[in-house]
């Protein structure tokens, strides 16, 4: 193959926790490679861990919505600017100062003042499992349950609404739903989510949203604020507790681990190993050198999460989930100024959630073939759809 050849970003894993495998044989021969993007843009895909740090730490490289390109063809239009508050898909001094706002209802010490909330309610949809009895769903009985009601708390979305916008959210997240109800789901949301913010301004609780409408934000700006935290809230927490359920009951050894001390270096080797959000992209601003080819302004480079997180350059044996490994410097959250604000939130969520989960069930495993659990290829976050388990009545 041609260095020049563009190549179409690969989409097919060969098992449930393994990236394409074409990610690797690029990584290993041309981590940056020429890529086709689905709307006839050319620009670039880039693998090796250290390149994908150097891109997302780049300020030349933008995150702005109308600038870019996306790797697949999800339905919906490109060009657009992001509405007002959508900080995620802008660059700084504007997503700065929506940033800076945020940062104090995310920090490690704040995360560790809800662990004991977040422990509650875990345990409660544990409770009902027990009760019930098995099989279960580990999806509708955990892993989904948990993240929407925490973040829903968070932002203030009371307790009657949070069923419709998770629905809304599931909706957005489907690459196989046609777009009219994609943008159906979009409008349905937002409007819910405008409700939400005039009814904070009126009446201020003890929650995100309601704190911010003491800011100088515009109605607006908040709604597409907690639309954003929602969603992301929602999805990518609910997948790191579906599927890394799913690799530990695959891989004899590190569950082990979650009853020691040993549950933070489960949390961080199971996000690397993982990679639930696939790629991620940028766009140049001005001509950039990029391990040694000539980058133009105006290009879209998509970065690989999985395949940078399996840089064998960066961790040894990456292919192998290692729970006692020092998986320090992954980038499932992104890297550089727009790496994932809720990133505490995640990994408390994940290191009550699977303590708590194999403490209560030791016995727990698959009730069905490894094989036979629907994989979710067919979303913009990777995970499962469900997660038949069982465990010894009575344990």
């Amino acid at each position: 193959m041609a260095k020049t050849e563009a190549i179409a970003f690969p989409l097919e894993r060969p098992t449930p926790f393994d990236p394409p495998a074409e990610l690797a044989a690029l990584r290993e021969t041309r981590p940056i490679a020429r890529l086709a993007y689905p709307d006839g843009h050319q620009g670039w895909l880039v693998t090796g861990h250290a390149l994908v740090r150097e891109v997302l730490s780049d300020p030349r490289f933008s995150a702005r919505a109308e600038l870019r390109h996306l790797p697949v063809d999800t339905g919906g239009r490109t060009g657009q600017p992001a509405p007002p508050g959508m900080f995620v898909s802008a660059d700084p001094p504007v997503h700065t100062r929506y940033r800076h706002l945020l940062t104090g209802e995310f920090t490690v010490r704040r995360m560790r003042r809800l662990t004991e909330r977040i422990e509650e309610v875990t345990n409660s949809y544990l409770d009902v499992m027990e009760r019930q009895g098995p099989p279960a769903d580990l999806v509708e009985s955990f892993a989904a349950p948990i993240p929407a009601v925490v973040i829903c708390e968070l932002l203030g979305v009371p307790e009657e609404d949070r069923e419709r916008f998770t629905a809304q959210g599931t909706t957005l997240m489907r690459a196989d739903v046609p777009q009219e109800e994609k943008i159906a789901a979009y409008l349905a949301m937002q409007a819910h989510m405008k409700e939400l913010v005039a009814a904070k301004r009126a009446r201020p609780t003890d929650d995100l949203l309601s704190g911010l409408t003491g800011s100088d934000l515009s109605d607006e700006e908040l709604a597409n604020i907690g639309f954003m935290l929602l969603g992301a809230g929602l999805d990518t927490t609910a997948n790191m507790l579906a599927l890394g359920t799913f690799a530990l009951l695959s891989h004899p050894g590190p569950a082990g681990l979650l009853r020691s001390d040993g549950v933070d270096q489960v949390v961080e080797e199971l996000l690397r190993y993982l990679s639930i959000v696939p790629f991620l992209v940028r766009t140049a601003l001005e001509d950039v050198e990029l391990g040694g080819e000539k980058v133009s302004a105006g290009e879209t480079v998509t970065v690989s999460i999985a395949a940078a997180n399996r840089d064998p350059g960066r961790f040894p044996g990456p292919d192998r989930l290692d729970a006692e490994r020092a998986a320090g410097g992954h980038v499932a959250f992104g890297h550089g100024v727009h790496q994932c604000l809720g990133q505490q939130l995640a990994r408390v969520e994940m290191r009550a959630g699977f303590t708590a989960l194999f403490g209560r069930f030791p016995s727990l495993r698959l009730a069905v073939e490894p094989g036979e659990v629907p994989l979710r290829t067919d979303m913009l976050i990777y995970g499962v759809h469900r997660l038949p388990v069982t465990w010894d009545h009575g344990q």
